[in-house]
């Protein structure tokens, strides 16, 4: 083993006094007695301030939750205590939400008294500023009651209200006449509706469909309108359509209201109306003196849920017939029946392209209202009280990659993203828009509440953070008490519809609960890791749609590119104007992302149709220019349109200029993506075998981080995922760093043992259980001296053979109802265990929830051992001799004994916790039903001497 070609291979070892000196800049810590490395070599661990940096993760980074009031129906003492609750648990915050899906009779939450704004809601939002101040936690406030964003002060007919158009149509016969009132909307409303126009267009069978009545663009025709009536005779050329267009208030509220006296509506989100309803509400009614003292100490933010504007007609804002002709230069009005929509879809078309680009030409135009008037504005008020704005910037056809480059901390949300490449988008607008932070509303699942487990909230999870997740918040965490509500608590999202709902309430309602800081430590570590530095990622993926909450993945990339290391985010067209968007050294955003390669395929939402606007591909042309690497995927680009109403010429002459440049290559196939990047020299920063292994890089200072996680990705990855186990070859920055594992569950960082270098590239041997992550490292460190006969740790321990811990006494708290529903009784059991089994298979254990104590002895004639605790359901923790041993990763639950064990006999315990499904299968059978949950530690358990 030793030097070859420019690749040498290294084993680091304890020096005698068993500590290894790591040196460089900012590091010079001593490190601790060897421990083992993630391929199983010997390896020195490190104390010291990087490694501290690591192991205690300040609140700032650590997870939050979606903390569920019932409006301002709260207690400022429980208040105060459940923000301690959430401290003593390791979280790092929590957005306060007007939450009670689970309340039918929304009257017995007094919106009158203690509705959201109201003065007892205000108290309440004080004591949890106040508290979370002392605790050191960051508090985040809703900007309305629920979702979408409303306030109290406005009507349905209200200037700042969410707006649609209606549309009323009727046909008259060529050479006909229609006299009348013009047609009413085709949906009735108590709204009252304003005519904007009336106009007729011929009908063209040729152009209909069995969804969609087909018409001719040129016929368009105005039809006046004369005291409120129309006369109108049709030209004797075929029959036609006679529509008058109408706009009105859509009567939306926020969900599951009232939440307020009087009742709140929805803003306009594409006017500066609806954005200055809801500032002037804040300032006027809701930021006393006190609150808007504690909001700017708190460092928080304000939140806004997913924009679901639900609508019978068209989303619709006064100004955008002027608004589209000032952005798009020309009229809506000839194009506007391919556009309106009857209960969210489209009822007529015309000729199938230009119908297409005038629906994009809209939706851009709502877009740039949406992106100025609403998420920039409301961005720059929450800056002006202190604060940051948090968004999840989707829900309708917009560009929410653009959306993400303007809010403070754009969100996402693991129930609603259909795959990893949902979260690629918004992290594309994150990276590339100078923001650190993507967050995700994290670990709804429906049906799930009260039977969710902490490792299938990690399996959904440890992806997402591969994609560029960095924040968690977790879905969430209920207020104590609210009228009507059963025991286990008030719990915001169950009963739902009389049914078992969305998860979860966690809290100390929870047996779980006991564990969640090693949870919320492992949560932290990870985001401490994936907010420094920057991202570098090796692929940005040209979108012309900036949708996200699609699934929709990138040609090649997201299929065969990422099972070998690869990693991409999407971009759209606004990006590429935004100051970091520029090339350097033949990268594109140089100081982070660092694309390598920018991917342009067809529209994905169109059919696949070669596609870009003009000042894109000029912009392109000029990226190349400057030595960036240019793929496109498709066959159509030698006649490519502009996305909307256009001429497409000025287009292709800026194409053909772009692909007669050296960095740019046009591939018809996917197969032919690899080859055009090996002709154009790039590569990805890892590469590896085929394998559900996902990762993402992140920089500070040169010194390089990777996250790495056993998961499924994206859409093409069918079978069970296995354990990893094989090389994996890492870019580093500096040529004299050397690798570390940092262990998100412990916070131990050990230097590894084993690796093989060549150059800038560093191989390392990975293994991880599925939905198992680890962090390596890359820092200027100490190279250690080959030793004489290296040996793996899995070496040293196989003269040993495992033993099997098989009989166990087992000490179970059973959680009951109390007396009120705040209050749980707990009642004991003892069993003698010969065999593992689940609790459920345990006769008294059948339907009971809680917390489980296995207590076991064995005689060693070793000090150092590993606890292998095979299968656990749901969370552990493990006492050996009296010492409570480190968190217990419950993707893979070995745990180390070493420094606890003793000759002679030993005592094991393992704390086994549940959720509470299956007692609350007995207390609300009609609500929790399904088949029982197997509880407890399942095995096979082995100690595993070394």
């Amino acid at each position: 083993m030793g030097e070859q070609i420019g690749r040498r291979r290294f084993l680091v070892t304890a020096t005698a006094a068993g500590a290894a000196v790591m040196a460089g800049p900012g590091f010079g810590e001593q490190a601790s007695a060897a421990g083992s490395a993630p391929g199983g070599a010997l390896a020195a661990g490190v104390s010291g301030g990087w490694a501290d940096w690591f192991a205690r993760p300040g609140a700032v980074v650590r997870p939050k939750v979606r903390w569920w009031w019932p409006d301002g129906l709260v207690d400022p003492a429980e208040i105060r205590c459940e923000v301690d609750q959430l401290a003593a648990a390791g979280f790092g915050g929590a957005e306060i939400a007007a939450v009670h899906h689970s309340i039918e009779d929304k009257s017995v939450l007094d919106p009158v008294g203690h509705g959201w704004g109201s003065a007892a809601w205000v108290v309440g939002v004080e004591a949890a500023l106040d508290q979370a101040e002392r605790q050191g936690l960051t508090i985040d406030l809703t900007i309305g009651p629920s979702w979408p964003a409303a306030v109290p002060t406005i009507t349905p007919d209200h200037e700042a209200a969410v707006k649609e158009l209606q549309y009323g149509v009727v046909q008259v016969v060529a050479g006909g006449s229609y006299s009348g009132p013009p047609p009413e909307p085709v949906n009735a409303s108590d709204a009252v509706p304003k005519l904007l126009k009336v106009a007729a267009w011929r009908l063209n069978p040729a152009y209909s469909s069995s969804d969609a009545v087909g018409f001719d663009i040129d016929s368009y025709v105005e039809v006046a309108v004369t005291d409120g009536s129309v006369s109108w005779t049709s030209p004797a050329d075929g029959t036609w359509l006679l529509f008058a267009f109408w706009e009105r208030g859509s009567g939306q509220q926020p969900e599951s209201g009232p939440h307020t006296s009087p009742e709140s509506y929805v803003v306009d989100h594409f006017s500066a109306a609806g954005a200055r309803a809801v500032i002037d509400y804040w300032e006027r009614q809701l930021l006393t003196p006190t609150t808007r003292r504690l909001l700017r100490k708190s460092g928080g933010a304000l939140f806004e849920d997913s924009i679901e504007l639900e609508t019978s007609g068209l989303n619709w804002t006064p100004a955008l017939p002027e608004e589209f002709a000032r952005r798009r230069g020309y009229d809506v009005w000839p194009y506007l029946p391919a556009i309106v929509r009857n209960d969210e879809a489209e009822v007529f078309q015309s000729e199938a392209v230009v119908t297409r680009h005038v629906r994009h030409d809209y939706w851009l135009t709502v877009s740039d209202l949406f992106a100025e008037r609403h998420f920039s504005a409301l961005t720059k008020w929450a800056h002006s009280l202190g604060l940051e704005f948090r968004c999840q910037p989707y829900g309708l056809e917009t560009d929410s990659i653009s959306a993400a480059a303007i809010v403070d901390i754009p969100e996402g949300e693991s129930l609603g993203f259909r795959n990893l490449d949902d979260y690629r988008a918004l992290a594309g607008g994150r990276d590339l828009g100078g923001r650190k932070v993507l967050s995700c509303e994290a670990g709804a699942y429906q049906g799930g509440a009260y039977g969710t487990t902490w490792k299938k909230l990690l399996l959904t999870l440890g992806g997402a953070y591969a994609a560029g997740l960095n924040q968690t918040v977790l879905h969430g965490f209920s207020y104590a008490s609210a009228p009507g509500a059963e025991w286990p608590r008030f719990a915001a999202f169950t009963p739902y519809d009389g049914r078992q709902g969305y998860s979860e309430s966690w809290g100390p309602r929870q047996p779980t609960w006991r564990h969640v800081p090693a949870v919320t430590g492992y949560l932290g570590r990870i985001h401490q890791v994936l907010q420094t530095g920057t991202s570098r990622i090796d692929v940005a993926a040209f979108r012309q749609k900036g949708y996200t909450k699609t699934g929709i993945g990138v040609g090649w990339f997201t299929a065969s590119g990422v099972p070998v290391g690869w990693t991409h985010q999407m971009v759209s067209a606004p990006l590429l104007d935004l100051d970091r968007a520029v090339v350097r050294d033949g990268r594109l955003a140089p100081d982070g992302p660092s694309y390598k390669v920018l991917f342009v395929e067809g529209d994905r939402f169109a059919g696949n149709e070669a596609t870009l606007p003009v000042e894109t591909a000029r912009k392109l042309l000029s990226f190349a220019r400057a030595e960036l690497a240019v793929v496109f995927l498709g066959s159509g680009w030698s006649a490519a349109t502009v996305p909307g109403v256009g001429e497409s010429a000025v287009l292709r002459e800026v194409l053909a200029e772009l692909f007669a440049e050296p960095r740019v290559r046009v591939v018809a196939e996917l197969t032919q993506v690899p080859v055009a990047l090996a002709e154009l020299g790039v590569s990805p920063d890892v590469s590896h075998p085929t394998s559900t292994l996902l990762n993402h890089h992140r920089v500070e200072h040169g010194d390089d981080y990777y996250y790495l996680v056993n998961g499924k990705h994206a859409e093409s990855v069918k079978p069970p995922v296995a354990t990893i186990d094989h090389d994996v070859t890492f870019t580093r920055s500096q040529r004299n760093a050397v690798p570390f594992r940092l262990d998100p569950w412990t916070g131990a960082v050990a230097q590894i043992g084993e690796y093989v270098e060549d150059g800038d590239r560093v191989t390392i041997r990975i293994t991880l259980k599925p939905g198992e992550a680890t962090i390596i490292a890359f820092r200027p460190g100490r190279r250690g001296e080959r030793p004489a006969a290296p040996q793996r740790a899995s070496d040293a321990g196989a003269a040993l053979a495992p033993i099997p811990l098989e009989s166990w006494q087992l000490d179970v708290e059973s959680y009951l109802p109390g007396p009120t529903p705040t209050e749980t009784i707990i009642h004991r059991h003892r069993v003698s265990l010969d065999a593992l089994a689940p609790w459920s298979a345990i006769p008294g254990l059948e339907d009971v929830s809680g917390v489980g104590r296995y207590t076991t002895a064995v005689d060693l004639d070793t000090t150092t051992a590993r606890l292998d605790l095979g299968e656990v359901f749901d969370t552990a923790q493990v006492t050996v001799n009296g010492h409570r041993l480190p968190p217990v990763n419950l993707l893979n639950p070995v745990v180390d004994l070493t420094g606890h064990l003793r000759r002679g006999r030993n005592t094991i315990q393992v704390e086994v916790a549940t959720t509470l499904l299956n007692r609350l299968r007995v207390t609300q059978p009609t609500v929790y039903s399904g088949p029982r949950q197997n509880y407890g530690l399942l095995g096979p358990v082995h100690l595993i001497p070394r």
